[in-house]
């Protein structure tokens, strides 16, 4: 005769509440004094934050100081322009909106499962980056010629962004493979590059491109402060991605490439067309992280002189009228970089759950 166990029924919300947060008389005044904390703080926020907040930027600077004001969101309103777009002209902002628009228009494009091929992916973001730099630097088709020294703001820390993942990216596979080359000589030489490039804090790497390297290069190959600086977070980003790679091709059963070396397939067919997508695969949870990493690592170039959101934001609450203001501006600057992020981690997290990373 078969015994079926029955499973006893899930607890009520009420009892399930009970038993988590008042099974105890201490239990009970410790649960009902973080309650009164929490509540008190939501509160305090959403009266700073909404209620009493002043938004409307013709009634001056002088209305946020008056008694019982809240936040001074009217600064945002007023300088908006100087955080999204820093130097750049007046008249001519409407392209750096573009060419935001068109960061998030590759983003999407490459959230598509169509586009995730070996083509059409490097198709989508060389053809974005280029509009994007097209856009911005103008001198042709009619835009009028805007120099680097005018870029800022968001435009400035996307740019950054999308050029740092655009080289590091394929820089990253190729010394994650030369790591793993059978040439000791090889493979010694680019561990020690990774190693010696992950050593080192991205402010001294960023500073040794932008500062020290022009004094040991010649003239004709120092171009401009901007693209060394991209060049050497691209260096320290391989550096790290390619660790992340190599991992993800260690995670591949060395029995596949055995099998693909016994039937003749060559070598780059192995590796782009079995290695890789496993590897890829596998070091997908790292991946997103390392580019959320990347992301809130393009504030560090305001420390060799440039004018991205951060330092847009200083430029906007750094006159006279708002200098009061600075906590309304880090909070939206902070918000920007949460709607970025947060979009970025989400979309990974449904990547792991749509190809079952991790699973048994």
């Amino acid at each position: 005769m078969t015994v079926i166990a029955l499973r006893p029924p899930a607890p009520s919300l009420a009892a399930d509440w009970k038993r988590r947060f008042f099974a105890t008389p201490l239990q009970a005044v410790v649960s009902l004094l973080c309650l009164a904390v929490m509540v008190t703080v939501v509160w305090t926020i959403l009266d700073w934050a909404l209620l009493t907040a002043v938004f409307d930027p013709s009634r001056g600077a002088q209305a946020c100081l008056t008694p019982g004001a809240g936040a001074c969101w009217s600064v945002i309103a007023a300088r908006w322009r100087i955080i999204l777009f820093g130097l750049y002209p007046y008249d001519e902002q409407w392209r750096s909106a573009l060419a935001c628009l068109t960061v998030v228009a590759i983003t999407v494009l490459s959230c598509i499962p169509a586009f995730w091929t070996a083509r059409r992916l490097p198709l989508v973001w060389v053809a974005g980056t280029g509009l994007f730099y097209l856009l911005l630097k103008g001198g042709i088709l009619g835009l009028p010629y805007e120099g680097e020294e005018v870029w800022g703001g968001l435009v400035l820390t996307l740019f950054i962004f999308v050029s740092t993942c655009l080289i590091g990216f394929p820089l990253a596979i190729g010394l994650a493979l030369l790591r793993r080359s059978e040439l000791p000589w090889i493979s010694k030489t680019t561990g020690i590059i990774i190693d010696g490039v992950r050593s080192l804090p991205l402010i001294s790497i960023l500073f040794t491109f932008a500062i020290v390297l022009p004094f040991a290069l010649p003239q004709s190959l120092i171009g401009d402060k901007l693209y060394r600086v991209i060049l050497g977070s691209a260096l320290f980003f391989s550096a790290y991605q390619a660790e992340i790679v190599r991992g993800g091709l260690q995670g591949v059963p060395r029995g596949q490439e055995e099998a693909s070396m016994a039937l003749g397939i060559s070598y780059w067919q192995r590796v782009s067309r079995i290695m890789l997508p496993q590897a890829m695969r596998n070091a997908l949870p790292a991946t997103i992280n390392q580019f959320v990493i990347t992301f809130k690592e393009t504030s560090l170039v305001v420390i060799v002189g440039f004018f991205e959101i951060l330092a847009s934001g200083n430029a906007a609450y750094g006159t006279g009228e708002w200098r009061f203001a600075y906590v309304e501006v880090y909070v939206f600057i902070a918000l920007i970089y949460f709607v970025f992020v947060f979009s970025l981690s989400r979309y990974g997290a449904f990547l792991e759950r749509r190809m079952a990373v991790g699973a048994r």
